[in-house]
């Protein structure tokens, strides 16, 4: 028995159509489904990842603003993979989303670069390796 990926992640925005914008235009996700619940006023989205992973990005008047802090207890960041980190830094940039400088990973050897969705929430964007390249650093025990 294993787990075997991210089904999905759900998001509470603060602006409906402003984070619409930006999950579905700025990142380039796929809209699957819009619904609305008259009886609690509220929206959600469904949005997809290229190999089948999902966002769900619902809207519900007033709900209260989550603290958030880069090392409070609790989710610390959100990563997606990417082929080229440089190009997607300029592509959220030219977007109005600041951007962090590019870092690189320690122990990786590979790019990633932090921003905030609409409401603040942390994202990485990470290099993909190459299939073979291993995603932690090997320890030599000898």
């Amino acid at each position: 028995m294993k787990l075997r990926r991210i089904h999905h992640v759900a998001i509470i925005c603060s602006d409906y159509e402003r984070s619409t914008r930006f999950y579905a235009e700025v990142l380039g996700l796929t809209v699957l489904a819009e619904n609305y619940q008259p009886r609690r006023n509220a929206f959600t989205l469904d949005l997809a990842f290229p190999d089948g992973g999902k966002i769900e990005l619902f809207h519900f008047p007033h709900a209260p603003q989550r603290l958030s802090y880069p090392e409070a207890q609790g989710l610390r960041h959100f990563a997606f993979e990417v082929d080229d980190v440089l190009q997607w830094k300029t592509h959220l940039e030219a977007h109005g989303v600041t951007v962090e400088q590019v870092r690189l990973d320690e122990y990786t050897h590979r790019q990633c670069v932090f921003f905030a969705d609409p409401d603040n929430l942390p994202f990485e964007l990470y290099e993909r390796g190459a299939a073979n390249q291993p995603s932690a650093p090997q320890i030599d025990d000898g």
